[in-house]
């Protein structure tokens, strides 16, 4: 429920999708976060958009967490996507949990799925759980592990969660339940499974080389009970983090965390900005003396929160692992570290080159402060890039996207949240290029036609331009500068 899209009409819509848009159109914008506990466990899950023009945003939840779940169409597959993804949780060795979606509609022979992953990901599977057909019914699962079937009871549709029955293979009412010709096959399907399948090696799934795979519905939490019982006692603890100090430990006795997300406007009412931080070793207190690295200020941190959808809970205390929130009154950016004792700084966040571009033209004179104020927000925020007029020369910024989508949230969100009508004017550029070497007359660039020269909401010097000739031509008039991808205060994916 927490996570839910959409509800029934007779049922309030309780999401972590808390914008309204995410609300009209069914999909999710931005990341959210959801701490809840299960079994004695503490999870901190961060549900991330599924949409390719929002990947950037998934991309930074995925360098701030310890595991990811891949979650699969079991008529579609491995999607373009899911592709993407995969491919940073490769780079970071993480652990990756499958589970196969949908079982209860049409959907693909398991053991295709189970190929496609194999061949198209480069990553072995182990199937922990198998689906039970019968009659061309999903009824159930066999859990390899505990040697048990788990039948699930066909009830009407639209049930909030399916009654289900343990029992064991051999036990004589299975076959009542689901036939001669379903029992024969599961046996033949475990059977080929034990004799040709990757094992589940524990250090392999911590490098992220094999992935457990679980199958079920979880709109009517078939399977899903299982999924989860398995992923705490597989899920690895909190590993080290990089920093400039090298690796430390989640057990180092001092507090530190960096910031990997940024929020403003999700109380409407109070117009906060939560800064979300990830706890990396050491213990939280509330109350306690941070130094921010990034500018060397001493900080208290109070009033921390954890989310569950839009309830907020005040924390006395985290640890390593734990996801809390903070009300940030526009000191944090995107990476930045907090810590105690002796100064430490994380690896910044992946940033990714924009594609799209385009400048926000007010449709009211007057509102030039809170479009301003707007867009730098969304800018910190990580939602957009925003790309200002150097210094000395007069301009609007301009915005660049990774996806074209994220204009109209752009749109929507600062009429909704700033109150302020825009028309967005699409403008020629390819992409960007940040400086790096020899300094750039950026406010000449245009008028000598080798590009846009501006700086990026750290202050950087970046270059924008239409295409890769208008690239070489800048590079031959200073061969002593270097253009690259991505600037100096992130770190290339």
């Amino acid at each position: 429920m927490a996570g839910a899209v959409k509800a029934k009409k007779a049922r309030a819509h309780a999401v972590s999708d808390w914008m309204e848009m995410e609300r009209e159109r069914g999909i999710s914008i931005v990341s959210s976060v959801l701490q809840f506990p299960y079994k004695g466990r503490q999870l901190n899950l961060v549900d991330c958009p599924g949409h390719a023009d929002f990947s950037e945003d998934t991309y930074r939840a995925l360098m701030a967490t310890d595991a990811a779940i891949m979650l699969l169409d079991s008529a579609k597959g491995v999607e373009a996507q899911t592709k993407k993804l995969f491919r940073v949780c490769k780079l970071r060795q993480m652990p990756i949990f499958t589970f196969v979606n949908k079982m209860d509609r049409p959907g693909r022979d398991p053991f295709d799925l189970i190929g496609e992953v194999e061949e198209v990901l480069g990553i072995g599977v182990y199937p922990v759980t198998w689906p039970i057909h019968s009659s061309g019914k999903f009824r159930g699962v066999y859990h390899r592990e505990l040697k048990q079937v788990f039948l699930f009871e066909l009830v009407a549709h639209g049930a909030e969660i399916a009654p289900m029955e343990a029992t064991t293979l051999d036990a004589p009412h299975l076959l009542e339940a689901l036939g001669d010709e379903a029992v024969k096959q599961l046996r033949d399907d475990i059977e080929l499974l034990e004799a040709a399948g990757d094992a589940l090696d524990h250090e392999r799934l911590a490098r992220g080389e094999v992935t457990p795979m679980f199958f079920g519905s979880a709109l009517t939490n078939f399977g899903l009970p299982q999924f989860l019982d398995a992923f705490i006692e597989l899920m690895p603890p909190p590993a080290p983090r990089t920093s400039d100090k090298g690796p430390i430990e989640p057990t180092d006795d001092r507090f530190t965390a960096f910031v990997f997300k940024i929020q403003a406007n999700m109380d409407r009412q109070h117009r906060d900005r939560i800064a979300f931080l990830r706890v990396c070793s050491g213990r939280y207190e509330r109350g306690m003396k941070v130094r921010h690295a990034r500018t060397g200020r001493e900080i208290r941190l109070t009033n921390p929160v954890q989310f569950m959808a839009q309830e907020r809970t005040v924390v006395d205390d985290g640890y390593a692992g734990d996801i809390i929130g903070m009300f940030d009154p526009g000191l944090f950016l995107i990476s930045d570290t907090i810590c105690t004792g002796s100064p430490v700084a994380y690896e910044p966040l992946p940033q990714f080159p924009p594609e799209h571009f385009a400048r926000m033209a007010m449709l009211d004179p007057m509102k030039r402060k809170q479009l301003k104020k707007g867009l730098e927000q969304l800018a910190q925020e990580g939602s957009i890039q925003l790309f200002r007029p150097p210094e000395g020369r007069e301009g609007e910024s301009i915005v660049g996207t990774v996806g074209e989508l994220q204009f109209d949230v752009v749109k929507a969100r600062l009429a909704a949240e700033y109150s302020v009508e825009v028309r967005v004017e699409r403008l020629s550029f390819s992409f960007a290029r940040w400086v790096e070497g020899d300094p750039l007359p950026l406010a000449e660039l245009e008028g000598q036609l080798y590009g846009y020269g501006a700086l990026d909401i750290r202050d950087n010097p970046v270059v924008l331009f239409k295409g890769e000739w208008q690239l070489d031509a800048c590079a031959k008039a200073f061969p002593k500068t270097r253009f690259l991808e991505l600037g100096n205060s992130v770190t290339p994916v």
